[in-house]
């Protein structure tokens, strides 16, 4: 017989819609009868959902609305104002039941036992090692978590015992030995404690209403709806309502296709979308005969092909072979998919652009809604990017985690910059952040912040510290090439202080050995407040505004009075704690939404109303999800044990999705690869297809149908732009009062290969930085190796000494330095190849001594020339110039890296050599008396096998080389002082220079040979 308290509302109308309209219904002209229900619901948004349905049935009109909570949230006052004397048992159960344990303290107290025992473990198995605190953490929360499965579904942890087979008892006993901190030292702590599990204490209030509710049934009219009682004390608390003589029960979609001979196998089956419903009618003793439909008086499309589609695809797999007469047996075709599109995305990003698509075209009609569910929070963030070209702001329901907020980021980033010593990349995190002031104006902070970065912190890593800071500013202000002016350093050093100032506290406890959590804690809230600070507030008014700052406010309030409990931490494990703490926080706009868009997981579309509905992610491990492992037991232990199998969530997941497909307007959506990776549909999806085949219905399958193509086609067009003019070479022509009049050799040469360098260097004054923390590279090497032999070279000048491979390794030492040679690459690369370099070298000097009368290392030259817009003055820095005995001259240059070939030197575009020539010729040495050159060497400083080479230019007399080299000078120089004269990029690609720091900003690669406008390779 039919049930009278018992209802479903089939799942092609809009749930919350038609309840609201079954309950107006039933109050009728009462305008008070509304008002005396309660509405129980499986969630708060679900509330929040009822209402504004309320609302649109309202048009207008002043309305009481019923009294509406979720499920779980029992109201303890009035428990114990209402309960009647025959209730005496559960109220006195219910006023003695101790207040719930925070989250928050439960895992950091379950954290601490976990530490403990696997420490204790590790002393007694070396195979073990000790964990962090952070370690730790993630293992606490996955007891927390099988605790709350275990209370939810009210089982005891006595029955591991005999859990295992003896042949795994060894190997169980590891983890028994964890499992026994929520069995028995937990609960211990929590009787000592007076508190009480968030999940137990729930079950027990739940429980507590069922009693008092049989005791004395309400007078009003009660109404559970839209759970499937997946929690056993919901369940019961279900059959409770459903017995009271007001009670109802209104279930969301119950299976009205399946023939009741299919039926049992769902209650099998836990990826079944209706297995939670069967085993709900189970406990309650009734069929779904027994349940009414929901009257709720509505209107609309009749659907009721597309739920009989979805019932069918999602038959049990015990009863597939049913799909052999589908097309005979009539009753489904093509208005099945009436209003649905299936479309199939290449790649991610393509489907976050058909998913935008999706909800924009939808606010072309007025009053209509649409709402994008997903559970990947990736996409949902692509598909709010995709939106914004519109202007459209729109709700994501799971919110932004709260580390990625504002506030939130520059917490952590105080923490991160202080815990890794203020190196460079850290500190220029935080203090570049828009909240960074150091308690002055923002923007007068990011100038002193660029200045110092140019000034100290770009290149090798500085020294830890504010210290180590102060170290590598004071060596700049040592260097000889571009040093900082004092007043950059000073400004620099003032910056330091003021960061130092501001950090302090937290940074003399992050210097020493363990100190306690909530000591950290304390001195980062006072360093984020102190960085926070501007000249008008203080930083407490500006870190803990906002959204964002009252979540991170709360999350302090929450952790602060249970800090203590971690104990003491390393220095170097806070920050992982702080963004394992984090983790799951998440920040909800209150405002400016949209009001017709949103974005939703399957969770939160639950009972959700929108006109349309675009299910995306439809991939296997996206949605459905994995099943997911659990640490503690197996399939067949936790089935032992009497936990539900991890299926169950993907059942979950079908009923989500066979509820949200039965949408006015349904819109199916994956993409076929995710990373480069091949993608598996998701299982609807290829259940779907097969249905929809045995039905002869093949157009409609995305392989088939033209949608999906016609959607990319739409966002080509959107993306596309009109042609812009082929991009010509820049060409610049600046004043010619503007233009260099002094080059060094080797920046001659770039004037050769690569003018558009020269414009931007010397005349735009565009310096390149060093990388940021940068290595030591091919440039160190080569400082390093040429003043190792330039300092024993000037030592011995005139005669090698008997240890002379010892002294030159331990010049060499002391020129890489301790730091260097500290370094992994050096010491195992670097220092070896200088060693043999070393040999290599001594065995060429020792030749050569007896012919040389004089050698020059690093010395300076320069000469002018003269030219239409005035002298131009060339210089140079010689490697070495030696003189002979007989007055001729040598010039050499040490190559560590790639020597130039000797038809480039002999043509003059490889000209650094005969450019030192010219300057020896005209007496631009000053310190070398004039005489012959003889000979231009390259001498190649490998350290490999061989060592070194040399390689002689002889392909032109050196004297006459040197004179070619001047008057091509200048003329090229004449040329430049010509105003029409323009410094083009790499005019002669085949000698481009192989590095060219200005290659972006002469943008290169759009418009050379072979470029393409995506920043394609040339």
């Amino acid at each position: 017989m039919k049930h009278q308290s018992l209802y479903t509302i089939a799942p092609d109308r809009a749930f919350v819609d038609a309840l609201a309209l079954g309950l107006l219904a039933q109050a009728g002209d009462d305008p008070l009868a509304l008002s005396d229900m309660l509405v129980l619901l499986p969630t708060r948004r679900a509330c929040r959902s009822l209402r504004e349905a309320f609302l649109r049935q309202a048009d207008g009109k002043a309305m009481l609305l019923p009294r509406m909570q979720p499920v779980g949230d029992v109201d303890e006052e009035e428990l114990v104002l209402t309960a009647p004397g025959s209730a005496a048992g559960a109220l006195a159960e219910l006023t003695d039941l101790p207040p719930a344990i925070s989250e928050t303290e439960r895992l950091l107290l379950l954290t601490g036992l976990v530490k403990a025992q696997r420490n204790q473990q590790a002393k007694s198995d070396p195979a073990l090692d000790p964990i962090g605190p952070d370690q730790a953490l993630l293992l606490a929360r996955e007891l927390g978590r099988l605790l709350d499965q275990v209370q939810t579904e009210g089982l005891s942890l006595d029955r591991l015992d005999g859990l295992v087979p003896e042949l795994y008892a060894d190997h169980w006993g590891v983890t028994l030995d964890f499992l026994n901190i929520i069995r028995t030292a937990w609960p211990a702590h929590l009787a000592e404690s007076g508190l009480m599990d968030p999940a137990e204490r729930r079950n027990r209030l739940l429980l507590s209403q069922a009693e008092l509710w049989r005791e004395s049934p309400p007078t009003h009219p009660v109404i559970a709806a839209g759970s499937t009682g997946s929690i056993p004390a919901t369940a019961h608390l279900i059959a409770t309502v459903a017995n009271l003589p007001q009670g109802m029960v209104v279930l969301p979609g119950l299976d009205r296709v399946l023939a009741q001979e299919d039926w049992g196998a769902v209650v099998e089956d836990a990826t079944h979308p209706q297995h939670g419903m069967a085993v709900l009618l189970q406990k309650l003793e009734v069929t779904r005969a027994d349940v009414l439909d929901w009257p709720d008086a509505g209107t609309g499309p009749d659907r009721t092909a597309r739920v009989r589609l979805i019932a069918e695809a999602l038959r049990p797999a015990s009863t597939t072979e049913r799909w052999r007469g589908l097309a005979e047996s009539g009753g489904l075709d093509e208005s099945a998919f009436a209003d649905v599109q299936w479309l199939a995305a290449p790649s991610q990003s393509a489907e976050a652009e058909m998913a935008a698509q999706c909800l924009r075209e939808v606010l072309e009609t007025p009053g209509k809604t649409a709402a994008l569910v997903t559970p990947d929070r990736i996409l949902a963030r692509r598909v709010a990017a995709q939106l914004d070209r519109w202007g459209i702001q729109i709700d994501d329901s799971a919110g932004r985690p709260l580390a990625q907020t504002e506030a939130g980021r520059f917490f952590v980033l105080t923490a991160e910059a202080v815990q890794k010593r203020l190196a460079p990349v850290a500190l220029l995190a935080l203090l570049k952040h828009p909240m960074a002031a150091l308690g002055g104006r923002p923007g007068d902070l990011r100038k002193a912040v660029r200045h110092l970065e140019v000034t100290g912190l770009r290149g090798p890593k500085p020294a830890g510290g504010p210290q180590g800071l102060r170290r590598a500013l004071a060596a700049r202000r040592q260097e000889t090439r571009k040093p900082p002016s004092e007043e950059s350093i000073q400004a620099a050093l003032g910056t330091v202080d003021a960061i130092e100032a501001a950090l302090q506290p937290l940074l003399a406890l992050m210097a020493g050995g363990d100190i306690g959590f909530d000591d950290l804690l304390t001195a980062h809230i006072q360093a984020a407040e102190a960085l926070a600070a501007t000249q008008d507030s203080p930083g407490a008014d500006a870190l803990w505004r906002g959204e964002d700052g009252e979540m991170l406010a709360d999350f302090i309030a929450d952790l602060m009075p249970a800090a203590p409990l971690l104990g003491a931490v390393g220095p170097g494990d806070y920050v992982a704690l702080i963004d394992a703490l984090m983790a799951g926080k998440t920040v909800r706009p209150r405002y400016g939404a949209h009001p017709r868009l949103a974005i939703l997981g399957p969770l939160e579309a639950r009972l959700q109303h929108a006109d349309r509905l675009i299910l995306a992610g439809l991939n296997e491990g996206v949605w459905p999800p994995e099943p997911g492992d659990d640490p503690w037991m197996s399939r067949a232990m936790r089935s032992a044990f009497g936990l539900p199998p991890h299926e169950r969530r993907i059942g979950l997941s079908a009923h989500d999705f066979a509820q949200a497909f039965a949408a006015p307007e349904v819109v199916l959506l994956r993409s076929e690869k995710t990373g480069g990776q091949q993608t598996v549909p998701a299982r609807w999806l290829e259940r779907l297809a097969t249905v929809t085949e045995r039905l002869g219905l093949d157009p409609i399958l995305p392989k088939n149908n033209t949608d999906s193509q016609q959607r990319m086609d739409w966002q080509r067009h959107l993306d596309s732009r009109d042609r812009l003019p082929m991009l010509q070479p820049p060409a610049p022509r600046p004043p010619v009062d503007k233009r260099p009049r002094r080059l060094s050799a080797t920046r001659i040469e770039t004037l050769m290969r690569d003018p558009y360098s020269i414009f931007a260097s010397r005349i735009l004054k565009l310096d390149v930085l060093d990388p940021l923390e940068s290595d030591l590279g091919a440039a160190d090497k080569g400082n390093m190796i040429h003043l190792a032999l330039d300092r024993f070279t000037r030592d011995y000048p005139d005669h090698l000494p008997p240890d002379a491979v010892a002294r030159l390794i331990e010049i060499g030492r002391d020129v890489f330095g301790q730091e260097a040679l500290a370094r992994p690459t050096v010491r195992a690369f670097w220092w070896p190849r200088f060693e043999r370099i070393a040999v290599w070298f001594l065995a060429q000097e020792a030749a050569r001594r007896p012919r040389l009368a004089q050698s020059y290392t690093e010395i300076s030259g320069k000469i002018e020339i003269a030219a239409p817009a005035g002298p131009f003055l060339l210089t140079a820095e010689a490697d070495r110039i030696d003189r002979y005995r007989d007055g001729g001259y040598a010039i050499l240059d040490y190559k560590t890296g790639t020597m130039p070939n000797k038809k480039a030197v002999g043509a003059l575009t490889a000209p650094q050599l005969p450019l030192e020539a010219a300057i020896l010729k005209n007496r631009g040495f000053l310190d070398i008396p004039p005489g012959p050159i003889v000979e231009l060497a390259y001498w190649k400083l490998s350290g490999g096998e061989p060592a070194g080479s040399i390689q002689i230019n002889d392909a032109a007399d050196p004297d006459e080389l040197a004179q070619l080299v001047r008057d091509k000078l200048t003329a090229l120089i004449a040329a430049y002082d010509d105003p029409d004269t323009a410094y083009p990029s790499v005019p002669r690609p085949g000698e481009a220079p192989r590095f060219n720091d200005y290659a972006h900003l002469a943008r290169i690669k759009e418009w050379s040979l072979g470029g393409d406008a995506d920043g394609g390779e040339s």
